[in-house]
């Protein structure tokens, strides 16, 4: 929570919403080559900040990571959603034989959450309370969301 409530708190200071140029085709359009998913990692925060007037500001950084956050976490939970209805019809398959796929997807899950926050919290004291933690904290929490939703969007066997 003081990770949610440090990120709000630099979001609410600088740049507002309305002023972002911000839009996701940069992200899509890389999904959707042939080039690995890291690679599509904060391209749309990066045309956000060319597009914005002060958007390398430390407000305009801000708030366009916060806009590729956002939907990055939005690809996070469409792929645990369809994950989690394959595990669900699955464990209906396999009619309690081993363990419930859908109860360790929801275990994983909520394991990962105090994971990324505890992470990108480690990422923001390495600026010593400086600006430059709030674009630091949120560049993690692009990074590591983009890794587990695409991690959730595996096949992994289905």
């Amino acid at each position: 929570m003081r990770l949610l409530t440090f990120i709000f708190g630099v979001l609410s200071s600088g740049v507002a919403a309305q002023d972002l140029t911000y839009s996701d085709y940069a992200t899509d359009a890389c999904l959707q080559s042939t080039r690995p998913y890291q690679d599509c990692v904060g391209l749309s925060a990066l045309q956000c900040m060319q597009d914005t007037p002060g958007g390398f500001s430390t407000y305009g950084e801000s708030g366009c990571l916060d806009a590729e956050f956002q939907y990055w976490d939005r690809l996070l939970n469409v792929n645990y959603k369809a994950k989690m209805a394959t595990s669900k019809a699955n464990d209906i398959a396999n009619e309690g034989f081993g363990p419930s796929q859908a109860d360790a997807l929801k275990q994983m899950q909520r394991a990962w959450i105090p994971f990324r926050d505890a992470k990108c919290d480690y990422e923001r004291s390495q600026w010593s309370g400086g600006t430059g933690g709030g674009p630091a904290t949120l560049n993690c929490l692009i990074h590591t969301t983009a890794e587990q939703a695409v991690l959730l969007g595996e096949s992994w066997g289905d």
